[in-house]
């Protein structure tokens, strides 16, 4: 396996998978000309994960190259809100919102929340679906707490209000290489890297 197909059209994830596997050649759909309808109704990270690598392993029909197919799920949990937005995250006040807005209204919700209150966490599931359908899933997290405040230019989504205390810095503010080391896609990526090394799932 030298290529897998990377089941999204989010430059940033494209980028950060690329950076974790920089020994396979990793395309989007959009490279290789698919957009299937995917539809996330699972209720969990890894159900919709894999809901998205299996529409585009079947998108790709006999597949003669042998592509696999990897996909990412992934989205914030907020304690003071009830672990909301969850699997929606990415829908959170709908697909089309700026997150400077969605995360705007995050702060807003947590405006009397102090400290110990503001504990939140990243969730990534990596489904890997192989060239001979098999499945492959792997999960990880990455604790945090919501700033009181946006800081940062790096990363995407919800990473300017998000709070590493062990970088004492919003994970927009991380270089990339800090990022990947402790994001919840980074370990969830070097973990199903081992897995697929061992021949494997979790």
């Amino acid at each position: 396996m030298n290529t897998m197909i990377l089941a999204t059209k989010n430059a940033g994830k494209l980028r950060e998978v690329r950076e974790i596997f920089p020994e396979l050649t990793i395309l989007s759909m959009t490279e290789i000309g698919l957009d299937p309808e995917i539809i996330e109704d699972g209720t969990t990270f890894a159900e919709n994960a894999l809901i998205k690598a299996r529409a585009v392993h079947a998108a790709l029909g006999e597949n003669p190259e042998g592509y696999a197919v990897i996909a990412d799920d992934s989205g914030i949990e907020i304690d003071y809100m009830d672990k909301a937005p969850g699997v929606y995250s990415s829908r959170y006040l709908g697909e089309d919102t700026p997150y400077t807005y969605k995360n705007q209204v995050i702060l807003d919700n947590l405006k009397d929340a102090g400290p110990g209150q503001r504990t939140c966490r990243y969730v990534a599931a990596i489904a890997v679906v192989l060239a001979d359908g098999q499945e492959l899933v792997t999960e990880e997290a990455c604790e945090g707490e919501i700033a009181y405040s946006p800081a940062g230019e790096g990363g995407f989504g919800y990473d300017p209000i998000f709070y590493v205390p062990m970088y004492g810095k919003n994970m927009a503010e991380l270089t990339p290489d800090e990022k990947n080391r402790i994001s919840h896609r980074g370990k969830a990526l070097r973990r199903m890297r081992a897995c697929l090394q061992a021949g494997k799932s979790w």
